[in-house]
């Protein structure tokens, strides 16, 4: 039997019993794993290291390298997350609705946990831990598969957290890890119906849409992110540069950081240059329409490539447009429904950009760095939803559980 099948049977054992566990045993678990977390800072730096230098070796760049990479504050971080998520109201055997029907039945719609959960992800440590602490809140049994270049460090978090829950009462078997790096291992999850109950991607959207389109077990898709901020004509222009500069810079290696900025040509002609100057500053390549161009002289020339592109890096696009009507036309097309701003003065135009843009998040003067399970109140996020069922943005508690109708009758026959 090979190691993904065997795994994926280890958790749904490990799922019937995380079914009749109390929340108070639920955050016993997480809790003792934050814990355990903190106090293996050291080993699981020390494996870090070892991928980070794998990395270095095969010329990784500096943005991916950023979100492998792993810190004392960054992992106290991860273990915060954790203790926030015990701290979250349980939404397993919430009701939902509640009928009483003519004939007697009496029917509760309660939520419910998925049941297996598979997560494929890219580069980030961090996921390992938020996906477990998310899944066994809900009641969920995870296996994860992330990728080649982050084993060390995954391998060292899931040992050190399968120690901490072998004093509790939630089963090792509930968080497995596929250790397999080949491509193989993916493709034998995607098809392991029956087994798994769905299968979550978190990455590029290279590894989105291998999932989706080679999956036969149910994919709730997280989408990549190019997201645009567009600057209206009336922004306020300390507000739009702070804005504009949080959404590129702060962490540009994350999907919900700006890939393109769209500028009024009415506040171009004011602004456009000395926000320009703060990018080169902060160290930000400028790939710049035509009329961009014309009043960014160091920008390079921006293709219809660029603005599909998502970087992830510390590059910009860069276009003037004429009207509210022709930003959101741009991102229409070049958008992944994930995180669209518009900064403006004028309620009109910020009530149609918000009613129109189709995206999971759409903001009216705020940075899209906050499309975030944390920033939103989930606690830590399994990841950021661009399909529209079953869930959609920031994927906390409820977005991984169901529900099934419990139904009470005292003798009833359907005639």
């Amino acid at each position: 039997m090979s190691e993904v099948r065997q795994k994926a049977e280890q958790a749904g054992k490990a799922a019937a019993v995380l079914n009749r566990l109390t929340t108070a045993q639920k955050n016993e678990a997480l809790l003792a794993a934050a814990e355990a977390l903190v106090r293996g800072t050291d080993a699981i730096l020390a494996a870090n290291e070892e991928d980070l230098q794998r990395g270095r070796d095969n010329g990784t760049s500096s943005s991916m390298l950023d979100r492998l990479a792993l810190t004392p504050e960054r992992i106290e971080g991860i273990a915060e997350g954790l203790r926030q998520i015990a701290e979250l109201p349980d939404p397993v055997g919430d009701v939902l609705e509640t009928l009483d029907r003519p004939n007697g039945l009496h029917i509760v719609k309660r939520r419910v946990p998925l049941g297996v959960i598979g997560i494929v992800y890219e580069a980030r440590p961090n996921v390992t831990v938020d996906a477990m602490g998310l899944c066994l809140k809900t009641g969920n049994a995870v296996v994860l598969r992330g990728g080649s270049s982050a084993l060390s460090s995954n391998r060292k978090i899931v040992e050190v957290i399968h120690v901490a829950l072998a004093g509790t009462r939630v089963p090792v078997e509930a968080v497995q890890l596929i250790e397999d790096p080949s491509r193989s291992s993916v493709d034998e999850m995607l098809k392991l119906n029956g087994l798994l109950d769905v299968v979550i991607p978190r990455g590029g959207s290279s590894l989105i849409q291998t999932v989706v389109q080679n999956a036969t077990v149910p994919v709730i898709e997280t989408g990549a992110g190019i997201c645009h901020t567009y600057v209206d004509a009336s922004a306020d222009p300390v507000m739009a540069k702070d804005i504009a500069l949080n959404a590129k810079v702060q962490r540009p290696s994350v999907c919900n950081s700006m890939e393109t900025l769209l500028v009024h040509e009415d506040f171009a002609k004011r602004h456009l240059a000395e926000l320009a100057e703060r990018f080169k500053e902060a160290g930000v390549e400028l790939r710049g329409s035509e009329a961009a161009r014309g009043l960014i002289s160091w920008a390079v020339p921006a293709t219809d490539e660029d603005f599909a592109t998502e970087y992830n890096d510390y590059i910009l696009n860069v276009k003037i447009v004429r009207s509210l009507d022709e930003a959101m036309a741009h991102i229409a097309r070049y958008g992944t429904k994930h995180s669209e701003c518009i900064v403006t003065q004028d309620p009109a135009n910020a009530e149609r950009f918000q009613q129109e843009v189709d995206a999971a998040a759409v903001y009216h003067n705020a940075s899209t760095r906050f499309t975030d399970g944390f920033e939103f109140g989930f606690g830590a996020e399994i990841g950021i939803s661009t399909q529209k069922l079953h869930a959609r943005g920031p994927m906390g508690l409820t977005a991984l559980t169901s529900s099934k109708y419990i139904v009470q009758g005292n003798g009833q026959i359907r005639q």
